[in-house]
């Protein structure tokens, strides 16, 4: 069974009635389906194209959260060839939140981390709904700077609502280990390609996305709150979230205009989650050419353009 958002009810409406009439017809009942079938079809994709054109702010933050949106674990599968995972932050423990390990992208060795959350209610308990605890950021920091000994790229996959705000969390330096991380994509002396694929939530997301280029898929969102702890704060009720979530600006355009994001990257009609495959391989293609691009440049004027980079947003934004 698909998940529909509530605006997409009236879609709802007409997939439902598709599936019914293709009932009938299995049923063994003796109806001509096919052309009704059809003018369904095209008006659903009509009604698809309409819709996902003018999404406000509040209904792709709703997008980005689909449950059925491709995670970190989607892209690491169809993009990563004998990808080998590494466990551990060699000082507390191992984060199911944050996966990474070594890999093939595309003929290219790479490293790759990602925030995972889950499919399935197990696979969310497992990885804590994709918010890292410090071990987790930890664990991130070894791996990038594992990359820069062997002269590998990194790429991350970034879809967190933000970082564990848990008591142990806390306990265990949650702050630090995020500001470390950061710190260590800033100096990292190898190509780092940060990719925005759902909900880029906080400094849990910042703590991955501090790279040479950073790249948002079309309806995915970056925000330093979530709209409902923002409108909590202002408006004192989380019943104004829509109206915080056009006021922080979260979209993937909003963030190519503020020169956060470097490229919005286009999602299938309808959503990454109606066709996870198709989004999977346009990241891929648009990662391919941004590698080749880095690669060419001498690891000391890497870092200066990276450092610059990040120093033009706050130039911009102050």
């Amino acid at each position: 069974m698909k998940t529909y958002l509530d605006f997409e009810k009236p879609i709802a409406e007409l997939e439902g009635k598709i599936r019914e009439l293709r009932h009938l017809a299995e049923g063994g009942q003796e109806v001509d389906i096919d052309s009704e079938v059809g003018t369904l079809e095209a008006k659903v994709q009509k009604l698809l194209t309409d819709t996902y054109r003018t999404l406000t702010p509040w209904q792709k933050t709703q997008v980005a959260r689909h449950p059925e949106r491709p995670h970190a674990g989607d892209f690491i599968n169809g993009l990563i060839r004998d990808y080998t995972p590494l466990a551990g932050d060699r000082a507390y423990g191992d984060d199911k939140a944050m996966m990474g390990g070594m890999g093939r992208f595309r003929g290219r060795s790479v490293m790759v981390i990602g925030t995972e959350k889950g499919a399935s209610t197990e696979a969310r308990l497992k990885h804590n709904f994709g918010m890292a605890r410090p071990e987790g950021y930890r664990k991130a920091q070894r791996l990038m700077k594992l990359a820069e000994r062997f002269r590998l790229p990194i790429l991350t996959f970034v879809d967190t609502a933000g970082a564990y705000p848990g008591v142990g969390a806390e306990e265990r330096g949650q702050a630090e280990a995020i500001a470390r991380c950061i710190e260590v994509c800033l100096n990292v002396k190898t190509p780092l390609i940060a990719c925005i694929t759902g909900e880029g939530g906080s400094g849990g997301a910042v703590a991955l996305a501090v790279g040479d280029r950073v790249v948002m898929l079309e309806n995915s969102v970056y925000s330093v709150i979530s709209p409902e702890a923002c409108s909590s704060i202002l408006f004192r009720s989380a019943d104004r979230a829509q109206d915080a979530a056009e006021a922080l600006k979260v979209t993937a355009q909003d963030m190519k205009r503020l020169g956060v994001a470097d490229m919005v990257i286009e999602e299938p009609v309808g959503g990454a989650h109606r066709d996870p495959g198709a989004a999977i391989m346009g990241l891929g293609d648009v990662i391919a050419e941004t590698l080749k691009e880095l690669e060419a440049v001498p690891a000391d004027k890497l870092l200066e353009r990276r450092r610059e980079k990040f120093l033009k947003i706050g130039r911009a934004i102050g």
